[in-house]
C-alpha cells in the first residue's frame, strides 16, 4: 500500500518536529505523500496546542520550502485541522479536515479533548455525570461542521470517546449511542465527502483500535463515503502507527479502495 498521511501536526501547534524533520522521516518511512495540518485558531481554547495566526504564513511558507526541497522524493501538501469554533481564514490551502473538539456548554465554549480525569470532571460540570448527554451534544457539533466551512475530510468521527476504552462514562456498545452516530453519519451524507480512519489514540495510548469504531465505519460505507487512513501524528515515530490495522478494518467494514490528495485532487486507489 503507497503510504500517505495527511493529518500531521508540528511545532507550529502541538507537534514535536518540525516540517522538514518530519519530511525526512516520511522519505525514511516509504511514505508517497504527506500532508501538513496544523489545529486553527480558536479563541476560546484554554490549552496551547493551536497555531496562532500570526504563525499561519510562516506555516504555510515553511511547508512550501519543503515542497521544493523533497520534490524529487515525496509529494507534500498544505493544509488544516480545522476546529468547529475557529474564525480564521482557510483560503489558499490544499485540503481541509473539519473536527470538534470543543462544545458550546450553556453559552460558554469550553474544550474536552483531555485526559480521563479532565474529561469526567467536563461531563460532570457540564452534563450532571451523563456521558450520553455528553455525546448527544458532541455529535450535534459535529454535524453542524457542514454549516461552517466546505471540507475535504471529517476527523476522528468518534473522539468523544477517546478516554472511554474501558467504558469510564459511556456504553459505546448501547443503541442508544450507535444511534447518536448514525444520525451523525446520514446528516453528513453528501456534504463531507470523506472521513479519516485515525489511529492517533493508539499512539498515544487512549485507545487500542482507531476511530472510527466498527459499527460506524461499516455505516460510513453503507453511505457511500470515501475513506482515507491517518494516524494524527505529533511525533515523527508514529506517521504509520497501525496503518496495516487501519487498512484490515476497513477492508472488513465492505471497503475496496481508500482516497488520496494528488496534485490532481483526491483520487481513489485500490486497498
Amino acid at each position: 500500500m503507497s503510504k500517505q498521511n495527511l493529518h500531521i501536526h508540528t511545532t507550529y501547534c502541538d507537534g514535536k518536529d518540525t516540517p522538514e524533520e518530519l519530511v525526512l522521516e516520511a522519505i525514511e518511512r516509504g511514505f508517497a505523500s504527506i500532508g501538513f495540518s496544523e489545529h486553527t485558531y480558536n479563541e476560546h481554547s484554554a490549552y496551547h496546542h493551536q497555531m496562532i495566526p500570526e504563525a499561519m504564513d510562516a506555516y504555510r511558507e515553511d511547508v512550501l520550502a519543503v515542497k521544493a526541497g523533497y520534490k524529487d522524493k515525496i509529494d507534500i501538501f498544505c493544509g488544516l485541522e480545522d476546529e468547529y469554533f475557529s474564525e480564521v481564514s482557510t483560503e489558499g490551502y490544499d485540503y481541509l479536515i473539519g473536527s470538534v473538539h470543543y462544545l458550546d456548554v450553556g453559552g460558554r465554549v469550553a474544550g474536552f479533548d483531555g485526559g480521563l480525569e479532565s474529561t469526567l470532571d467536563f461531563i460532570k460540570e457540564h452534563f450532571g455525570g451523563s456521558g450520553m448527554a455528553f455525546a448527544r451534544k458532541y455529535f450535534e457539533t459535529v454535524m453542524a461542521l457542514p454549516d461552517k466551512r466546505r471540507y475535504d475530510i471529517l476527523g476522528h468521527f468518534d473522539l468523544v470517546c477517546k478516554n472511554n476504552e474501558k467504558g469510564r462514562f459511556l456504553d459505546e456498545t448501547s443503541r442508544d449511542y450507535l444511534e447518536l452516530g448514525f444520525e451523525a453519519i446520514h446528516a453528513l451524507q453528501g456534504k463531507i465527502p470523506l472521513f479519516e480512519v485515525n489511529t492517533g489514540a493508539i499512539s498515544r495510548g487512549y485507545r487500542s483500535v482507531p476511530y472510527p469504531r466498527s459499527e460506524f465505519l461499516k455505516e460510513f460505507y453503507r453511505c457511500g463515503f470515501g475513506v482515507v487512513i491517518t494516524s494524527d501524528c505529533h511525533d515523527k515515530s508514529s506517521l504509520d502507527c497501525a496503518y496495516d490495522e487501519a487498512a484490515a478494518l476497513i477492508k472488513e467494514a465492505g471497503f475496496r479502495s481508500r482516497w488520496v490528495l494528488t496534485h490532481d485532487g483526491f483520487k481513489e486507489v485500490a486497498l
